[in-house]
């Protein structure tokens, strides 16, 4: 078949591909189709195989064209995006099928066949100055209150709940057990609203009617109707602007011990730890790990950035959409949740609908995606690669910081999918020492390690 090809760059790395198939490849698919139907079509009148072409062709005609136009065209596009010259710019990406850009078109035997195709590909851009940039990053180190936070957090873990005397009354950071019913205007249960044995500690405000004020000093035994109104922009959009009444029987009160900051709870931690001062050193390392890796992480964030500004990209839509779609799933896994229940969840309690939700998250999706394709285009670049030696190595270091044997971590690698994932990240890595390497960081402003990581800078 004789097919002709025009290309036309459009927005957003989109192309208009325009095929051309001559008449003549026309009239032989044409006359293909009408022979076969010839050889096996009965009309009354007439034997198997017998029938006039010009019979068949006035009573078949809209068959005989739908499936000329129909296998034309797809040995057109066919044969196009098998073609060994075809560049990669203008071959479709894999997410982005080609679309007919109009109606199909009307099939004249007397011309040859013409249609356009819209489709997304791979952007085509040149990477600017990546070398010789000049950023900040924040100035923060690990001081003692830091340590000190993470062992509270390591006392609250290692906590003991105790049953508080008979008659003592509820106070905030106690472990309460409640039954609760919500009850209609006249002061009557509603079925269905009951709950038995509902748990949560005094202050944490984990609990549907957010009633921690209001059982605070009740104690055990004790039943209190409470009603509750909720001004009109409160966190809980099914609660705002409503009042509430429940009605709320303690049946436990227990409060929370804390162990002593001692040698003996470092042991009780960990077999590892003989003294506090392991497990404070132990804390400390853990932290200056952490601090390092975001550090390292804003600095190469900062830099790429700072490439972006002499990069224009002009990122395809199909992209940013699978790009959005990926991060619904993520979200909807964290949350224990499936992508379709998320969007109705979220809509019904007022938090947007998922159209809205994702247009909010294009901008950050886009500048991700930009990253994403300088960093690969650079790794390319500089024929960055992952040898075995060096996969081997860091097998070595996933095995030292884990309870888990080398052998065990090849195995869960072993599958080419797997294996291929490990080795992108290897290089990530290498071309992210070269770009630390190859600018200069200057020393921003001081910051706490706590505003850091809250902030999640």
């Amino acid at each position: 078949m004789t097919v002709t090809k025009e290309v036309e760059r459009l927005e957003h790395s989109a192309v208009k591909m325009t095929l051309k198939v001559s008449k003549e490849d026309l009239r032989s698919e044409y006359d293909k189709i009408v022979g076969n139907y010839a050889k096996t079509i009965q009309i009354p009148g007439f034997r198997k195989g017998k029938v006039p072409r010009d019979i068949l062709v006035r009573k078949f005609a809209d068959v005989f064209t739908g499936e000329t136009l129909a296998n034309v065209m797809d040995q057109a596009v066919t044969e196009t995006f098998k073609e060994e010259s075809l560049s990669k710019e203008d071959r479709p990406l894999p997410y982005s099928t080609p679309e007919l850009k109009d109606e199909p078109p009307k099939l004249d035997l007397e011309k040859d066949l013409e249609f356009s195709m819209l489709y997304d590909t791979f952007p085509q851009f040149t990477v600017g100055k990546w070398q010789g940039l000049e950023v900040e990053a924040p100035d923060v180190s690990i001081e003692d209150e830091d340590i000190g936070r993470e062992l509270e957090i390591i006392r609250e873990r290692n906590a003991i709940v105790l049953d508080r005397d008979d008659g003592a009354l509820s106070v905030k950071g106690d472990v309460v057990t409640v039954d609760y019913a919500e009850l209609s205007e006249d002061g009557q249960i509603i079925p269905g609203t009951e709950r038995q044995d509902f748990v949560f500690t005094l202050g944490s405000e984990n609990n549907i009617f957010y009633f921690d004020d209001e059982v605070a000093g009740m104690k055990k035994g004790e039943t209190r109707d409470i009603t509750k109104t909720y001004p009109g922009d409160f966190k809980n959009k099914d609660l705002a602007g409503q009042a509430r009444s429940i009605r709320v029987t303690v049946t436990a009160v227990k409060k929370r011990k804390l162990p002593d900051l001692d040698d003996d709870l470092s042991q009780d931690v960990d077999e590892k730890y003989q003294t506090l001062d392991d497990l404070k050193a132990d804390v400390r390392g853990r932290l200056c790990k952490q601090l390092e890796q975001r550090l390292r992480g804003i600095k190469i964030n900062n830099m790429l950035e700072k490439v972006l500004e002499t990069t224009p990209i002009d990122v395809p839509e199909s992209m940013i959409r699978i790009e959005l779609d990926g991060r619904w799933r993520n979200m909807a896994r964290q949350l224990g949740s499936n992508p379709e229940d998320l969007a109705r969840s979220l809509e019904n309690s007022g938090s947007g609908t998922r159209e809205a939700i994702l247009e909010g998250w294009r901008g950050d999706a886009v500048k991700a995606l930009k990253s994403r394709l300088i960093v690969e285009s650079l790794i390319t670049e500089r024929n960055l690669d992952a040898s075995d030696e060096e996969m081997e190595k860091e097998f070595e270091t996933l095995a030292a910081g884990s309870d888990t044997s080398i052998e065990d971590i090849k195995k869960y690698y072993e599958s080419e999918n797997m294996k291929q994932y490990f080795k992108e990240e290897i290089k990530e890595r290498k071309f992210f020492d070269l770009l630390l390497s190859e600018n200069t960081v200057k020393t921003g402003e001081k910051k706490k390690y706590l505003d850091l990581i809250s902030n999640n800078q």
